[in-house]
């Protein structure tokens, strides 16, 4: 990881160190959203799976959902979970689909827990705008898995996030520890 010394730019010296992330500039100015949310063609979640498993990240695809790493990690191993169909809002999935996410939730824990021993998860889902979903208009269940201590200063101050193993790699090794034959 590389700073730069703030004396050696113009302006009053703050002693701070600075570290770069212009690759977060993407998911800040909003890149990938979809200009309409109610068109299933402009939807990442939707096109996703139409796309090799290695390009979209998909880690696992099942009959109604599928499981795939999130391009803007809060951490390491950070995946969701997706109705292959556009629907926004939990209480408009069908049975089968709510059975299907929570079933691929689950065995999603038991795959992180297996290949990155994580202390714990952080499950959720954003509902609307207003509840902070980033795609609003695709639900998706998030699977985040958390280790003591990986809240540090990075993230709280800095606005920025370490994430010390490439998503390529992670897709690869959650999907060779995926269950053969695992459906939902």
């Amino acid at each position: 990881m590389e700073t730069e010394d703030p004396k050696d730019f113009p302006g009053d010296p703050d002693d701070m160190q600075r570290l770069w992330t212009p690759h977060r500039m993407v998911y800040i100015q909003g890149e990938g959203k979809p200009e309409d949310p109610s068109d299933d063609a402009q939807c990442p979640f939707c096109s996703a799976p139409s796309r090799s498993d290695e390009e979209a990240l998909i880690v696992h695809r099942g009959e109604l959902a599928f499981v795939i790493l999130n391009l803007f990690p809060y951490n390491s191993g950070h995946l969701m979970v997706c109705p292959y169909r556009h629907v926004a809002d939990y209480t408009d999935l069908t049975e089968a689909e709510v059975l299907e996410v929570a079933d691929l939730t689950r065995t999603a824990m038991r795959v992180v827990r297996e290949v990155s021993s994580p202390g714990g998860f952080n499950l959720g889902m954003n509902q609307g705008e207003a509840g902070g979903a980033g795609i609003a208009a695709h639900l998706h269940q998030h699977v985040v898995p958390r280790w003591v201590g990986d809240a540090n200063f990075l993230p709280i101050v800095g606005r920025t996030k370490a994430l010390p193993i490439l998503l390529a790699d992670t897709r690869e090794q959650y999907a060779a520890a995926w269950p053969s034959g695992e459906e939902s």
